[in-house]
């Protein structure tokens, strides 16, 4: 994938929570980000068994296919850290730990459940599904420990700066969780079935670049809910 594709996706993606910050000036609520946040953070799970080439023409990183994906999370609760403080922000913590660990149960149950005699494609679905208790595993134990700590950064940085520079938490914050993030659920998901380093240098660099893609997008998200 070409570093001007990958921009796109990510501003594609980055279009949701502005829809979601659209829905908050609306109804004051943040329904819509928390049903976007669960299912970035599930769909995160089952798109990490795929690993991806970016090309950015001064190097070629490889990443997890949730990179562009689960990379938005980030700024959905630093959209909701601005609106209402990290309180709300452990409440979607908890709701996408509870949506992950669901999935991970449903997934085993079924992956191990008798097909029909009729169901031929089993060994695609075992291909697929392969990894998927030990990429939910160590999906759970990166989220818990990322989303934390971007939540209080985010605070902490607000509280520096009185409140200013929006740009500033929103990459400060998470910037270093995604890092984190990267190493940590690489390590556990891929240990010796990938080769780790590459992978966290590809996840965290692509990372990285959604997040600077989602500066604008948090500036609007913010525009739109002070309407």
């Amino acid at each position: 994938m070409s570093l001007a594709l990958a921009i796109l996706w990510a501003a594609v993606i980055s279009l949701f929570a502005v829809g979601g910050a659209w829905y908050v000036r609306k109804y004051e609520k943040a329904d819509a980000l928390l049903a976007l946040y669960v299912t970035l953070v599930v769909a995160g799970s089952i798109f990490a068994g795929k690993t991806l080439a970016f090309d950015f023409g001064f190097a070629e990183f490889f990443a997890p296919g949730a990179v562009l994906i689960f990379s938005v999370t980030f700024l959905l609760t630093d959209i909701v850290n601005e609106k209402w403080g990290k309180q709300e922000v452990y409440r979607m913590i908890a709701l996408g730990f509870f949506a992950q660990l669901a999935f991970l149960v449903f997934s085993f149950l079924v992956l191990n459940a008798a097909g029909a005699p009729f169901f031929v494609n089993q060994a695609a679905f075992e291909a697929v599904f392969a990894l998927m208790p030990r990429i939910a595993l160590a999906g759970l134990v990166a989220f818990l420990i990322s989303e934390f700590l971007d939540a209080n950064l985010f605070q902490w940085f607000r509280n520096l700066t009185g409140g200013k520079h929006l740009w500033m938490r929103n990459a400060f914050s998470s910037l270093p969780a995604m890092a984190v993030d990267s190493a940590v659920f690489v390590t556990l998901a891929f240990w010796g079935v990938m080769p780790v380093f590459p992978l966290i240098i590809g996840l965290t660099v692509t990372k990285w670049l959604v997040g600077i893609v989602d500066v604008p997008f948090m500036y609007a998200s913010r525009a739109i809910m002070r309407r």
